[in-house]
């Protein structure tokens, strides 16, 4: 695997190392021992399916605030979608910085993500779907999000979202509601 550090400290670009043959390929996608050398969870509590039917689905930004706080690997299996986080960590150096990348069934590429940072989604294409693998089991009250366009972020998104769950266009921005 070929792991690429991002603007964002503990945020990673994972690419597999892809071994073709005349059957197609095999590439590993995951390593406990390479996580782990990089100081990277490597212990999923559970794995998840977003499935999205529209292009130009939103989902996010969210992060689950302490005590509870999620660690997420997530990869695009299917179709293209680009993919954000957000540095909620006040002491970091890129606090309210944000990365973005787009994910692909093609690039197989992940993005780590570790606790203090909101992640979120645009469905580039119809039929996307994103695989999470996940470290910390969903408490609903430490659910928390932040609104997508908050000016104060300044996220350049591809596109304007055609979908988006009322509970995410509701989240308020950095320095509260509007």
């Amino acid at each position: 695997m070929i792991f690429k550090a991002t603007p964002l400290e503990g945020l990673w670009e994972i690419r597999p190392e892809i071994n073709r043959d005349e059957r197609g390929f095999f590439a590993r996608t995951f390593g406990f021992d390479e996580f782990a050398a990089r100081g990277l969870s490597a212990e999923w509590a559970y794995g998840g399916v977003s499935w999205n039917e529209k292009a130009f689905t939103l989902r996010g930004l969210h992060y689950q605030a302490a005590p509870h706080p999620e660690h997420k690997l997530v990869r695009c299996t299917q179709g293209v979608v680009f993919d954000v986080a957000v540095d909620l960590r006040p002491g970091s150096a890129t606090y309210l910085h944000w990365h973005g990348l787009e994910l692909t069934a093609e690039n197989h590429a992940a993005l780590y993500i570790p606790p203090g940072l909101a992640h979120g989604f645009l469905s580039l294409t119809a039929g996307s779907e994103v695989y999470y693998q996940i470290k910390g089991l969903y408490k609903p009250e430490s659910a928390r999000g932040l609104r997508w366009d908050d000016p104060a972020l300044g996220i350049a998104w591809p596109g304007r979202p055609a979908v988006i769950a009322p509970r995410d266009a509701a989240w308020p921005g950095i320095n509260g509601p509007g």
